[in-house]
């Protein structure tokens, strides 16, 4: 007969460990803000106050607990991975409230009552507790705390000057000393001012963009910050901005919709100016270029490309927005923060391919931008180094002969240098055109067509180089492909040299 030993594990290790999770002080109150929204709320207050040991509030006007519903909820975890969820649900592992608090602060309470009751029940995990009887056990707060609690809550709301009409209180989740500002910061000073650059900068944009879409509704979600209404930003402002058209994969049944969009490039200037339609007051194009994963109307991911491509400057007006349910979580391997996502192996090349679409666009896009800002400068047009031109094939840049530094070294040169110096100045101009357009099959301005080179230097330059010990592939790169050379209008002789 086979002996067991009891494997339990010390809790206040295990919730310790399990606590870093990845979160960072915006994620973990994202984390609690789903909770208010699927449970109906359309107003959250989150509040701090200014003591040594800085205590959060977050409240909301959801449909709130009862002392069973809370009991359950505050569980380790409160509902199975596998279960099937509505739409709209916004959790998973049914460890969100847990691990979310856990990772500010080692002692929370959640105060709740349900419907039209007046009634608060109240549970409260404590490591200190934990550490000291080596149980698992939650707290059931007495009658008599609760009112203590609820009247801080009043008490540093009323110092607060922002406020929310008709708001009635819930659920209220109450953060007892954060304990990253604590260890880090010796000061309370510095731990305050630490807390505020936190929550008015990197926590209001997170949750600006984070929940947009809730923020944008008829009936609109309010996010109240201390003393500042948490102002939405939605990515894809419609207006301004181009798309590359819906595509969708099929994901065993459950749709995943996506769409590319490039924003124009003038985006680069107003970026730098705030307000704007691009940025946010903490982040810049470079953060907010890449995926966009929707998880209902929730975003779950943002900023960077998630190993589908290379982050770069010149992909910083690119965004790809992607849309997915919440039937696929696993597939999806989106981890309990809901901060980090893994696309399926087999499901990647169709957001590759679509990404790399984008790409060029995008890329294309930045390269427009600074072909118009070398060519439309103010100073005197002879002046310029490059100048536009009406093709045929559409808008060509080229470089300007009537500059002083072309002409400069134009009329230094004679003989074989100044037909060189001519091919070489088509070669640029073309290279441009590949890279300005974003493909390798742009069609190129040949200087025969242009009648800058005839058929004899051409010859007599290619001659030269070859003879000097250059191979017959970098001559036919130098002197045909990269100067625009179609081998249809060159004759026999020329095309003999290179083969």
């Amino acid at each position: 007969m086979s002996d067991f030993i009891d494997a339990s594990p010390n809790p206040e290790y295990l919730i310790k460990s399990i606590a870093e999770q990845g979160y960072s002080m915006e994620t973990a109150l994202a984390d609690l803000i789903d909770n208010s929204i699927t449970a109906g709320a359309d107003k959250i207050e989150i509040l701090t106050d200014s003591e040594d040991d800085i205590r959060l509030f977050l409240a909301d006007n959801g449909c709130g607990m009862s002392g069973e519903e809370l009991s359950k909820n505050m569980r380790f975890p409160s509902n199975s991975v596998e279960n099937d969820r509505e739409p709209e649900d916004l959790g998973r592992f049914g460890l969100g409230l847990k691990t979310a608090s856990f990772s500010q602060t080692r002692h929370f309470t959640v105060l709740s009552r349900e419907k039209e009751s007046d009634k608060f029940e109240g549970r409260t995990w404590n490591v200190d507790h934990l550490k000291k009887t080596g149980k698992w056990q939650i707290k059931v707060e007495s009658q008599e705390e609760i009112e203590k609690i609820l009247s801080e809550y009043e008490r540093i709301k009323s110092l607060k000057v922002a406020s929310q009409e008709d708001f009635v209180l819930k659920t209220l989740i109450v953060w007892n000393g954060l304990y990253k500002f604590s260890e880090e910061f010796i000061s309370s000073e510095k731990r305050i001012e630490a807390l505020h650059e936190q929550l008015t900068r990197s926590t209001q944009d997170h949750l600006g963009i984070v929940f947009h879409k809730f923020m944008e509704k008829e009936k609109p979600l309010k996010i109240l910050l201390n003393n500042t209404f948490v102002k939405p930003f939605n990515p894809f402002p419609r207006k301004r901005i181009r798309s590359l058209g819906p595509r969708q994969v099929d994901f065993d049944g459950d749709i995943v919709r996506m769409e590319g969009f490039v924003l124009p490039s003038v985006a680069t200037k107003e970026s730098k100016i705030l307000p704007n339609d691009w940025t946010t007051e903490g982040m810049g194009l470079m953060d907010l270029e890449g995926l966009y994963i929707y998880r209902g109307e929730r975003l779950i991911f943002y900023g960077g490309w998630n190993g589908l491509i290379k982050k770069s400057p010149n992909l910083k007006l690119a965004r790809l927005k992607i849309d997915v349910g919440n039937k696929n979580d696993v597939k999806l391997q989106l981890n309990v923060s809901k901060s980090k996502i893994s696309l399926p192996f087999e499901y990647k090349y169709a957001f590759i391919r679509y990404a790399v679409e984008l790409k060029e666009n995008a890329q294309r896009e930045y390269f427009n931008r600074e072909v118009r800002e070398i060519s439309s400068r103010k100073d005197d047009k002879d002046q310029s180094l490059f100048v536009r031109e009406s093709t045929m094939r559409g808008v060509k840049l080229k470089i300007n002969r009537n500059s002083p530094v072309f002409e400069k070294i134009s009329n230094s040169l004679s003989g074989e240098s100044a037909i060189a110096f001519r091919i070489l100045v088509k070669s640029i101009e073309n290279t441009i055109s590949v890279l300005k357009d974003g493909k390798e099959n742009v069609e190129l301005v040949s200087p025969i067509s242009d009648n800058e080179i005839n058929v004899e230097e051409l010859k007599k330059i290619m001659k030269t180089f070859l003879d000097s010990g250059y191979s017959k592939e970098t001559v036919r790169e130098m002197f045909i492909r990269l100067p625009g050379y179609s081998e249809t209008e060159l004759p026999d002789e020329i095309i003999e040299l290179i083969k």
